[in-house]
């Protein structure tokens, strides 16, 4: 029997964008003969779903539900492609547990943690060849010194929201006397921001899915861009960036990626696809934690996409794994 999956997109922050692109790809790929799906759209205005043929009908909140031309509809899970607020942070997963819905990605607690890039990387810190900018943590109207962050942190060092995505309100700081345009652009998008040296290195990103009960982890993509840094033009304009799937690297250094980012997924209690950005620094040398993404991309040129294919599975077989390990 067919499973009756919402496909929830839309969101409230600058990465909407992204989560409808996102959408289409999945809406694309969901198997129609094993599952039937109703695309949601969540805004500020309401939740809704858009059916081609009628006007917008709105989801009833208390069950989840839609009731069309008079039929209630309840949904068996939950396939979430929001980015940023309010699908990656927790509070929909929070929403959820308490009807008793299950979803595609990781619960409520990790989704809130992992928002935030500070609390993350005391987690894994103490993970095996596992490596950690050195940072500073700072909060709004809180107790900080500029003249003790540029004591303490050797230049250059990035400087981002503590909560954000997709680059949003980052910047690379290369002299001193920049940093307090950078925490001013950070606070725009964040009320806590994290400021770490800059590693010197090359740039990586590998997803990690648990499928069939085990943890997978995909081909590492390398990304290499003439911009400072890889930031939202870099992600999402082609050509800006380039992108090589699966990455030039010697056997020896993907087996210990692999072995860290899985290790990485179990600590932090991961469910479905998630995908971990990290340098590694010198001659394929020290593995440098970057952040992860408990709802990545799946735009058609976004990277959880690319690694699949370079696995060899077709998009098609890797939703209906995704959603028969989360969803059931």
């Amino acid at each position: 029997m067919k499973k009756t999956i919402a496909l929830l997109t839309g969101g409230t922050t600058g990465e909407w964008v992204v989560s409808v692109k996102s959408a289409a790809t999945i809406a694309q790929n969901l198997d129609n003969d094993k599952f039937e799906v109703y695309k949601i759209m969540l805004t500020q205005q309401g939740w809704f779903y858009e059916p081609a043929d009628s006007v917008k009908i709105e989801v009833d909140r208390n069950d989840f539900s839609l009731t069309i031309k008079g039929r209630k509809i309840k949904f068996d899970g939950v396939f979430i492609a929001i980015h940023g607020s309010p699908g990656e942070d927790g509070k929909l997963q929070g929403y959820f547990d308490m009807l008793g819905l299950p979803y595609t990605t990781c619960d409520a607690l990790t989704s809130a943690v992992t928002m935030n890039k500070g609390y993350t990387k005391a987690i894994v810190s103490d993970i095996a060849q596992l490596n950690i900018a050195k940072s500073v943590q700072i909060f709004k109207n809180g107790n900080y010194s500029n003249t003790q962050i540029k004591n303490d942190l050797k230049l250059p060092y990035f400087v981002k929201p503590n909560n954000g995505g997709s680059s949003i309100g980052m910047t690379k700081v290369n002299h001193a006397d920049d940093l307090e345009t950078a925490i001013e652009r950070a606070f725009n998008e964040d009320s806590q921001i994290l400021i770490e040296e800059f590693i010197s290195g090359r740039e990586f990103t590998v997803g990690v899915v648990k499928l069939d009960g085990k943890i997978t982890v995909l081909p590492v993509t390398e990304v290499e861009t003439a911009k400072e840094f890889f930031d939202f033009e870099a992600k999402y304009t082609p050509g800006v960036a380039t992108e090589t799937t699966p990455a030039l690297l010697r056997t020896e250094t993907v087996e210990r990626v692999g072995e860290i980012a899985a290790a990485v997924y179990a600590r932090l209690n991961c469910r479905g696809v998630v995908r971990i950005d990290f340098i590694l620094s010198g001659d394929e040398g020290d593995f440098y934690f970057i952040e992860i993404n408990t709802i990545p991309g799946q735009t058609a040129t976004s990277f959880i996409p690319q690694q699949v294919a370079a696995m060899g599975i077709k998009l098609n077989d890797f939703y209906t794994k995704l959603v028969r390990e989360t969803i059931g």
